[in-house]
């Protein structure tokens, strides 16, 4: 019996500690894919040594109790990567509150942890 509701409750616990992301192409032109490695994470654009181009637009999110940061970060490389990108260009990460934290706990309902990231590709 033990073993049958383990098995649900790890499912459960992979599944709300997962980063989902989500890509919006801003236009029709196709790269070869990038090992996420590869992929540069960059925090403005006065960093991006020569011409570059924005591919798409990254969501990434997660539930803040059970993802860390750096995991979203990984993520959204490794999406930015199967779409050709090069570079990634922090726009914005959302961390919830600490208030939103304990409230999310006390109400059940969790808080999530977004970013906003533009997948680019670099020219050298």
């Amino acid at each position: 019996m033990k073993r049958a509701t383990f098995l649900p409750l790890a499912a459960l616990l992979f599944l709300v500690g997962c980063i989902q992301t989500q890509a919006t192409l801003l236009d029709g032109t196709t790269y070869p894919p990038v090992h996420e490695d590869d992929v540069v994470i960059y925090l403005n654009e006065e960093d991006i040594a020569g011409d570059w181009k924005p591919i798409a637009i990254i969501h990434a999110q997660g539930e803040a109790q059970w993802t860390l940061e750096s995991q979203m970060l990984r993520k959204a490389r490794e999406r930015a990567g199967e779409l050709g990108a090069n570079g990634l260009l922090i726009e914005d990460i959302n961390e919830p509150s600490a208030v939103a934290q304990v409230a999310g706990e006390v109400l059940g309902t969790g808080s999530t942890r977004r970013g906003r990231l533009i997948a680019i590709r670099v020219f050298e």
